[in-house]
């Protein structure tokens, strides 16, 4: 059982790894316009890359606390003193730092969508290493590593509604607001360039997020499991009947919740637009995936349905909003991954079993369910402070932020460099060759280079 579980756990870190590059990667690139693809792409890039590093120096051991996996120790912060990097993890336990290391590099890749088009690289390194250490880790260590909040108001997020979705949502959000509106937009709100890309970014992220959700099981025998598989007390019985029942739960729950969102999605889009789009279908399969994040472990198979359908159908209007506000949300973040984050928390209040695998009978000892299955509002006001500590802790700090980037080393690429396209003044590249004349600059001296070899 634990050579299995532990061979598992590599696939899934593996899978959530491939979902910032190059799922996610193509999903952005291919939305923005054709001058700022290579751009676009690198900020995942990039983010993988600070993040990665930042989390093992000290985002674990702020966020995990220094007695090994999952163990808070009751603060709001965890103190990093005498567990800088990874002194006090055992090689056995690399893998479940590096499964949660994933877990933040995607969350501050998902934030460059709301970003798009208008950002230095340097701003967004920077942005990326203080974000993960005074935002990510702090939530994180609050729903899932022990912190003080969760001991206080705990509430249920299987694989990161709130930490991963909703931070990343608020999060940009208030990064377009700091940052401003692209040039030209909403006259110009730039089409994607290339939506064959999007969607092969999309069945990507589908793809990978089954080690998202379902590589999110935690262990915790107790005689729940034992009645279930009837082990009599035997523990190996149970770890093998909680995880062939649980990882069953969550992968079923994922995949039918994006295939319900994603009909959703389109259904809502033939009535009010009068089309059902290709990059319609991709946008309600992440707003499925989104969605059922938080839940998975917490619904049955109908409630994986139907929060799947809200899901699908509430975020395709949703991104529409981004135009009334004047908020230029470049990808979507705010409407998909925010609105997306917030249902699927919220809706673990009205759907969540008893007999779930993430145990809500052990959250709540009364034994209440959501509201549709028999219980009363506690499941779903500890739901709603959760998600109101993320909205307000992201969102705060956040802000403090970017002010401090706007004010220091600035976040704008030049007008001129906007309008020529980022990825030329940015990288000295671009994404497709169009058969012009030779490169220039530092392209050339490499491409020169390579022809030398």
């Amino acid at each position: 059982m634990g050579d299995g579980y532990y061979s598992w756990m590599i696939v899934a870190t593996a899978l959530v790894l491939m979902m910032t590059t190059p799922a996610l990667a193509f999903f952005y690139g291919g939305m923005t316009r054709t001058k700022s693809t290579l751009n676009m792409m690198m900020m995942s890039f990039s983010a993988m890359g600070a993040v990665g590093i930042v989390f093992v120096l000290w985002g674990w051991s702020i966020g995990w606390g220094a007695d090994g996996i999952g163990n808070g120790n009751g603060k709001l912060i965890s103190s990093p003193a005498n567990t800088f990097g990874l002194l006090h993890v055992s090689s056995s336990n690399y893998i479940f730092v590096l499964f949660q290391m994933t877990f933040a590099v995607i969350t501050v890749a998902l934030i460059s969508g709301s970003i798009a088009d208008r950002v230095k690289m340097s701003s967004w390194i920077v942005f990326s290493v203080l974000w993960v250490t005074l935002v990510y880790v702090v939530i994180a260590h609050n729903v899932w590593g022990g912190g003080w909040f969760y001991s206080h108001f705990p509430n249920l997020d299987y694989a990161g509604g709130t930490v991963v979705h909703i931070n990343a949502g608020v999060a940009g959000g208030i990064l377009a607001l700091v940052i401003g509106r692209r040039a030209g937009w909403p006259r110009n709100p730039g089409k994607p360039h290339n939506v064959t890309l999007t969607m092969l970014g999309a069945g990507l992220l589908w793809f990978g997020w089954y080690g998202f959700n379902v590589g999110s099981i935690v262990f915790t025998p107790n005689d729940k499991w034992d009645a279930i598989g009837g082990c009599d007390g035997d523990t190996t019985c149970q770890l093998m009947t909680q995880f062939t029942h649980e990882t069953g739960v969550t992968f079923m729950n994922t995949t039918l919740a994006t295939m319900a969102a994603m009909l959703a999605w389109l259904l809502v889009e033939r009535v009010l637009r009068g089309k059902a789009t290709s990059l319609g279908a991709a946008s309600g399969v992440v707003a499925g995936l989104v969605a059922i994040t938080p839940s998975c472990g917490s619904v049955n198979t109908l409630g994986a349905i139907c929060v799947g359908a809200i899901a699908g159908a509430v975020c395709a209007v949703a991104i529409g909003l981004k135009y009334k506000l004047g908020l230029d949300d470049s990808l979507d973040v705010v409407g998909v991954h925010l609105t997306g984050g917030i249902i699927g928390a919220l809706l673990i209040g009205f759907f969540g079993t008893v007999k779930s695998p993430q145990g809500i009978d052990d959250l709540f000892p009364s034994g209440d369910g959501g509201l549709f299955y028999g219980g009363n509002a506690n499941l779903l006001w500890h739901q709603f402070l959760g998600v109101a500590f993320t909205v307000v802790w992201c969102g705060v700090v956040t802000l403090i932020i970017a002010y401090l980037i706007k004010v220091t080393i600035g976040w704008r690429v030049t007008s001129d460099a906007e309008v020529e396209g980022i990825d030329v003044n940015e990288h000295g590249e671009s994404a497709y060759d169009w058969g012009t004349s030779a490169p220039t600059g530092a392209v050339a001296s490499h491409v020169g280079a390579g022809a030398s070899v």
